[in-house]
């Protein structure tokens, strides 16, 4: 009987291989998507400090999100935190999809990230 691979263990390869060539520095972190079927979760990470710098997800409470787990949600998310990172002084980043197809909440996420003043 041929059984189907699992989706996260799919993912966790398409992330390493993407990982192989993505860096992310001090002057232009990573900034990382992760989500689930009811959150999404974005963080920049400084890689040669092991650090990350900045978080957001629906579950902040600056974001005001009724479902987390939909396109308007990953826009707010990208929103806030570009916003942030653009306080700190971070406008470049390096974009890390997660092994996630870039689609839906992750190319809204991403999207909405450019448009508050992040540039990758």
């Amino acid at each position: 009987m041929i059984t189907k691979p699992d989706k996260n263990v799919s993912r966790k390869k398409r992330h390493a291989r993407v990982r192989r060539n993505i860096f992310g520095t001090a002057e232009r972190p990573r900034l990382n998507v992760f989500r689930s079927s009811k959150h999404i979760y974005a963080q920049l990470i400084d890689d040669t400090n092991g650090v990350t710098l900045l978080s957001a997800s629906t579950l902040d409470s600056n974001v005001d999100v009724e479902n987390g787990g939909n396109v308007e949600a990953a826009k707010k998310v990208g929103e806030t935190l570009a916003k942030r990172a653009v306080e700190a002084g971070h406008k470049e980043v390096v974009f890390d999809r997660g092994g996630y197809l870039y689609h839906g909440r992750i190319q809204a996420l991403a999207d909405a990230a450019r448009e508050a003043g992040l540039q990758f």
